[in-house]
């Protein structure tokens, strides 16, 4: 029977980290369902979502601990199931732009809670407006809408949220996942 895992790995070399890890998956009969890899800062962080049979994951269990020690890594492991697909959710994106402030992540995080929308996926980027040099901040956000959910209602919500807080917003169905 396929079991999950969800690897989360952080070190400064890019490549030998992608490498190294990849090979003791292999090696170990496992398999990448899916991953994010980017730089943050100095760092280089993956998230990986590993499967394989019973005999598989317990190899890498053991095996990851050693590859971080002789690597200079920071690796931590998570058995997880896979996501169980649901028909009650629609797939939505966010797509924002705005100054940069300390809160905004935290803000549309909480608009989504009050609303029981499910978050998917987070992306965000800090960067300088190139004729102004004003420090701005993006956010791409896939998330899962239920069904039972009025569309208009939310959206009129969600561009309201947006005009009280400066942000300027694009909220649209997701064509292909």
């Amino acid at each position: 029977m396929e079991q999950h895992m969800v690897v989360s790995a952080i070190g400064s070399n890019k490549i030998k980290v992608v490498l190294n890890l990849t090979k003791l998956i292999l090696d170990c009969g496992g398999s990448i369902t899916e991953s994010r890899m980017t730089v943050l800062g100095d760092e280089f962080a993956m998230l990986l979502l590993v499967s394989g049979n019973w005999h598989s994951m317990s190899r890498m269990e053991q095996n990851l601990e050693r590859l971080a020690e002789t690597n200079g890594l920071i690796i931590q492991v998570r058995r997880t199931k896979s996501k169980k697909l649901r028909k009650d959710l629609l797939p939505y994106a966010i797509d924002l732009v705005c100054l940069d402030q300390p809160d905004i992540v935290h803000k549309i995080a909480q608009f989504l809670a009050q609303r029981n929308i499910e978050l998917g996926e987070i992306t965000t980027r800090g960067y300088t407006g190139a004729r102004t040099d004003t420090p701005m901040f993006s956010v791409h956000i896939f998330i899962n809408i239920p069904t039972a959910l009025h569309l208009s209602t939310l959206r009129e919500e969600f561009m309201e949220f947006c005009d009280q807080l400066n942000f300027d917003a694009v909220l649209e169905p997701v064509k292909n996942i």
